[in-house]
């Protein structure tokens, strides 16, 4: 394994590791990123969730110094100056379009990128086998990169931006066009690096994603942050109530009393507290022959937000 990561201190809330204030960048007179701002904290995966042309790539390439903000300032460690060697040192990018050489193997792949990085002799090796067991591409390394899967790639573009081992790394929709075993195995290694200590920053437009593996969540839309906070509290602001969905066995006898009935069968009732609820309306002696309780979720908050969803 590669060098040792030192565990983040859950307490130290008041320093952050990337700060971002009121940050907008324009192409043409449209705002690509309307005044954006947060922090994020070591050791923190920090989601941006949000639909295609919401405004994710066009903040992960200001936040990695790629584009200059029109406005606004961005803080790595506490310094502006993303351009500074040190700096960029401290950053892995793993892009959404894939950023690798389809005519070099897996393994003259991270060499090129471990040597950018200046890492030379014995610990570019190790850092080459490392990276390669991570991705679980050792029997592929010497195999050109264009006779991967596409799963394979997405998982050699990610170790090309662990190379040199950054504390703090960028991935920009990690997952798009894997299969859901390939997708899997990129979660484990991202809760993997989670786990150690990193610092990651996470856009994706797949809801159960950001749910997942995400302590907060930014929704993203048009360029303006919507709301921000770990998914639990976004659910409880913003999701609505819980829906009882259920068929009856048969008609209740006094059914002008019965709340959410549809038809004689049929039950929708939207609450705030199902199970209180449902256990009322056996009380009535109503017989279930379905039930189910759907609850609120990120789904539901971008829906409230936004009034659309996240994959139109």
């Amino acid at each position: 394994m590669f060098g040792a990561i030192t565990r983040i201190n859950n307490h130290r809330i008041n320093e952050f590791m990337i700060k971002a204030e009121n940050i907008k960048k324009y192409y043409g007179d449209i705002p690509a990123v309307d005044g954006i701002s947060f922090e994020i904290r070591p050791g923190e995966t920090f989601g941006l969730l949000g639909p295609n042309g919401a405004g994710k790539t066009t903040t992960i390439n200001m936040l990695t110094g790629i584009l200059k903000p029109d406005e606004g300032k961005i803080l790595i460690k506490g310094t502006d100056n993303r351009k500074n060697s040190d700096i960029r040192r401290l950053v892995g990018y793993a892009p959404q379009s894939l950023a690798i050489y389809d005519e070099l193997s897996g393994e003259e792949n991270l060499a090129f990128f471990g040597k950018l990085y200046g890492l030379r002799g014995v610990k570019l090796k190790k850092q080459i086998d490392w990276t390669l067991d991570f991705a679980g591409l050792q029997n592929k390394r010497s195999e050109l990169v264009k006779t991967y899967s596409g799963g394979m790639k997405r998982r050699l573009n990610l170790v090309c931006a662990l190379i040199h081992n950054p504390p703090i790394l960028f991935l920009d929709e990690p997952t798009v066009g894997v299969d859901p075993q390939s997708r899997n195995q990129i979660f484990d290694r991202i809760e993997q690096l989670k786990s150690e200590g990193k610092t990651i920053v996470y856009t994706t437009h797949y809801i159960e994603e950001a749910q997942r593996l995400c302590e907060r969540v930014g929704i993203i839309d048009y360029g303006k942050l919507l709301a921000l906070d770990t998914v639990e509290a976004l659910i409880e602001e913003y999701g609505g109530m819980s829906v009882i969905e259920a068929e009856l066995q048969s008609p209740p006898s006094d059914m002008e009393r019965i709340p959410g009935l549809i038809g004689k069968t049929k039950l929708r009732l939207e609450t705030e507290h199902p199970l209180e609820d449902l256990a009322r309306l056996m009380e009535k002696n109503i017989k279930f022959k379905e039930i189910k309780i759907v609850k609120s979720d990120l789904e539901a908050v971008f829906l409230n937000l936004t009034g659309r969803s996240l994959r139109d």
